[in-house]
């Protein structure tokens, strides 16, 4: 015991974790406890969220007292020892205590234990390897987890080298750790390791490796992980697009200066060169999500002319053709690629003419081209580019007499 109580933090309180927590220790006093993640932020005055519960008791006898109180639970990972509770609609996770057998680098072999330093000593970092019984005592059982999570210090359990060739995700999660929680520089046994084991990267799924980047660059700084993992020859094997890290520093202080909220995939951006085939490669590679690829590729494949002494006029022209998603995105990688400090105010402007804009509705229809004489077929299209184009050159013009005399001189000429 570390001496260290949570019993009046939110975490303990909750009424989910207490119906879980008294129905398995009902089985057997003290047999279970709160652990990991939603321990360490409530140890560092955070909200807790997903709600981790560790046991001594197999999952049968997890699923045979929950059934018996009436608590909805699913089998979700039996295997590896896992029960999903569901006392109120939010799932609490109850893991039976777990002892490694053999690893290979990606999935381990694990064979169930009552003992709580041997579950503690498979865990990845000092942090995450803390442990709340009902009462709000906090059990420390590898002695520096509770100071480490309060000095910011992210460190591994044990013998870096170990842990990491346990899981080589392991070396994101170092880094996604030390941006969100870290103080100082990064613990050079882990960094060392790290560094020495990178390759195994290459042997995790893609889908492992881009959630935990994502996760990494949706932290407030980042840049000072994202450097060492250059540094380390780390980032290269996990994002081998990237092509150097001063736009990436600019968009990061330009995020800071304009109070933005992280913005992972804008981010992603900032290390990657505006290439259509390079990014294509990239997503393809990493497998993201449709809706990801689609902005990563519209943004590498915009051919729009962004510097920062656009008139109002063709701020708001290019809002209207981009969409603001896609204009923010070329605007601020823009000003990240821009050196010259004296812009800032002209790209501080263009970013706030976007908030305030509403695209109007284009005023003329097919039925109105078609009234103008043109006939049926791709030229109504046509005439109604050409004149949206013409619209919109002429800052969205309400000029009705002037619509109707251009769309006359464009179904002559094309209709």
């Amino acid at each position: 015991m570390s001496g260290f109580s949570l019993a009046q933090h939110a975490l303990v309180r909750n009424p989910d974790a207490q119906k879980v927590l008294g129905v398995l220790n009902g089985v057997e006093p003290d047999c279970a406890r709160l652990v990991g993640g939603c321990v360490r932020d409530a140890v560092l005055g955070r909200s807790a969220h997903d709600l981790d519960i560790a046991t001594q008791l197999e999952p049968e006898a997890v699923m045979a007292a929950l059934q018996a109180a009436g608590i909805a639970f699913a089998p979700t990972g039996l295997a590896h020892g896992t029960v999903t509770a569901i006392p109120s609609g939010k799932p609490v996770e109850v893991t039976t205590l777990r002892r490694d057998l053999s690893t290979d680098g990606r999935h381990a072999e694990i064979a169930f234990t009552r003992d709580w330093a041997a579950d503690a000593a498979r865990r990845d970092l000092t942090m995450n390897a803390l442990y709340c019984d009902a009462a709000g005592q906090v059990h420390d059982p590898m002695g520096t987890g509770l100071a480490d999570a309060r000095a910011g210090r992210v460190r591994f359990v044990g013998d870096a080298d170990s842990r990491v060739q346990e899981d080589y995700l392991r070396i994101l999660r170092f880094f996604r750790f030390h941006a969100f929680y870290g103080k100082g520089p990064l613990d050079p046994q882990a960094l060392a390791a790290c560094a020495r084991h990178r390759d195994g990267i290459t042997r995790l799924s893609v889908e492992r490796v881009w959630h935990e980047l994502k996760r990494l660059l949706g932290a407030s700084n980042p840049g000072p992980v994202v450097e060492a993992m250059a540094q380390t020859g780390i980032l290269p094997v996990v994002l081998p697009e990237a092509h150097g890290l001063s736009v990436f520093r600019h968009l990061l202080e330009i995020d800071t200066s304009l109070f933005l909220e992280p913005d992972p995939l804008q981010r992603l951006m900032g290390l990657l060169p505006r290439d259509p085939t390079a990014v294509a490669g990239l997503a393809s590679r990493l497998k993201l999500s449709k809706a990801e690829a689609d902005r990563l590729l519209a943004w590498a494949g915009d051919e729009t002319r962004i510097v920062s002494y656009l008139s109002a006029r063709e701020v708001r022209r290019a809002l209207y053709w981009l969409g603001e998603q896609l204009y923010l995105d070329r605007v601020r990688l823009a000003w990240a690629e821009d050196a010259e400090p004296r812009r800032t105010s002209q790209w501080r402007a263009m970013i706030a003419l976007a908030s305030g804009f509403v695209a109007p509705r284009f005023p003329v229809s097919g039925e109105q081209v078609l009234a103008a004489g043109a006939r049926h077929g791709p030229a109504v299209g046509q005439i109604l580019r050409e004149l949206e184009r013409w619209w919109v050159d002429q800052d969205f013009t309400e000029d009705e007499m002037g619509l109707v005399e251009r769309l006359k001189a464009l179904v002559q000429a094309l209709g």
